[in-house]
């Protein structure tokens, strides 16, 4: 559905968004990726009501989306790495498990843009997904941020508030 056919609430709607590093190294000072996710929703006219940074440790993750899962406010999360192949790459098994309705488009079109636009066959290593849990949209970004800006442009910038408005349109 283009922008154009959502209704005029949904199209101006700004999003209330939780965004969460996941790294054993990066810290506030050099987290370019959590920062390019927070001044990208924030240009657009969301909220990014928190932004943390935690170790690539299941406990914590689980910790953190239950935290923002109960709170009403928040209305789409963003999670930027521990998305590879890697041994200590543990956000996908950690929370797509969560997801009550997977959005499989999101992956696909996102390898198939950067294996386009940036990466060539390196893009098959990504494991970038997102998904809906109840209500609240999540989506599950690389670290680098190459990926998190082409993310950011090409998918969820552009149709978070048609996401979100599709979730709880009947709520």
């Amino acid at each position: 559905m283009e922008e154009s056919h959502l209704p005029q609430q949904a199209r101006n709607q700004s999003i209330t968004v939780a965004v969460l590093t996941i790294s054993d190294t990066r810290t506030v000072e050099n987290d370019k990726s959590g920062k390019v996710i927070c001044e990208k929703l924030i240009e657009s006219g969301h909220i990014v009501k928190d932004y943390r940074i935690c170790p690539d440790e299941a406990e914590q993750m689980t910790k953190l989306l239950h935290e923002w899962r109960a709170d009403s406010s928040i209305q789409a999360m963003i999670f930027t790495g521990g998305t590879g192949i890697g041994a200590r790459d543990r956000t996908v098994e950690t929370v797509a498990p969560h997801f009550t309705k997977p959005l499989d488009g999101f992956g696909e079109l996102f390898r198939f843009l950067s294996y386009t636009e940036d990466v060539g066959s390196k893009a098959l290593l990504s494991r970038a997904t997102a998904g809906a849990i109840d209500s609240q949209v999540v989506f599950l970004l690389p670290g680098s941020s190459k990926a998190v800006t082409l993310a950011m442009d090409k998918l969820i910038v552009p149709e978070l508030p048609h996401i979100v408005h599709e979730l709880t349109k009947h709520l």
